[in-house]
C-alpha cells in the first residue's frame, strides 16, 4: 500500500469541509483559499479547487460575484448561501463526531497495548 496515496485521500476527504469553512468567514477570492489550503498542507494542486467550487455552486451551497480589480481582470468572490451555511453546520457536527470517534479508537489502541504489556508482565512474574 502506498502511504502517500492514503494521505492524499485523507486530505481530499476533508477538503470540501475546509473550503466551506474558509468561505463562511466572508467574501473570499479563490486564490486566497488556495493560499490558505496550501499553507495548511490540505491542498497544493490548483486544478482541484476550481472544479470543487463549481460543484459547490451548482449544489446551491456557494455563490459568487464579480468584483473589479485595480490590478487586473475582475475577480470572483465566493460566499456561502443560506443552504451552504446549514450544510456546513451539519458538517461541523459530523466533523466533531468523527474526531471523537477517531480519538476513542486511537486512544483505545494505546490502552489495549498497555493492558497487554502489563498482563504479560503480570503473568511472567507469577510462578
Amino acid at each position: 500500500m502506498n502511504l502517500e496515496n492514503t494521505q492524499v485521500q485523507m486530505r481530499k476527504g476533508i477538503l470540501e469541509y475546509c473550503i466551506l469553512h474558509i468561505i463562511s468567514r466572508g467574501e473570499v477570492y479563490a486564490s486566497d483559499m488556495l493560499d490558505e489550503l496550501t499553507t495548511a498542507k490540505i491542498m497544493v494542486v490548483e486544478g482541484t479547487l476550481y472544479p470543487l467550487l463549481t460543484r459547490l455552486r451548482k449544489a446551491g451551497l456557494v455563490e459568487y460575484k464579480w468584483v473589479e480589480s485595480n490590478s487586473g481582470p475582475p475577480r470572483k468572490y465566493y460566499t456561502l448561501t443560506e443552504q451552504g451555511q446549514s450544510f456546513l453546520e451539519n458538517l461541523d457536527t459530523t466533523w466533531h463526531e468523527l474526531m471523537n470517534s477517531t480519538k476513542l479508537i486511537t486512544s483505545r489502541k494505546e490502552k489495549d497495548n498497555d493492558n497487554n504489556n502489563s498482563t504479560s508482565q503480570d503473568q511472567n512474574s507469577n510462578p
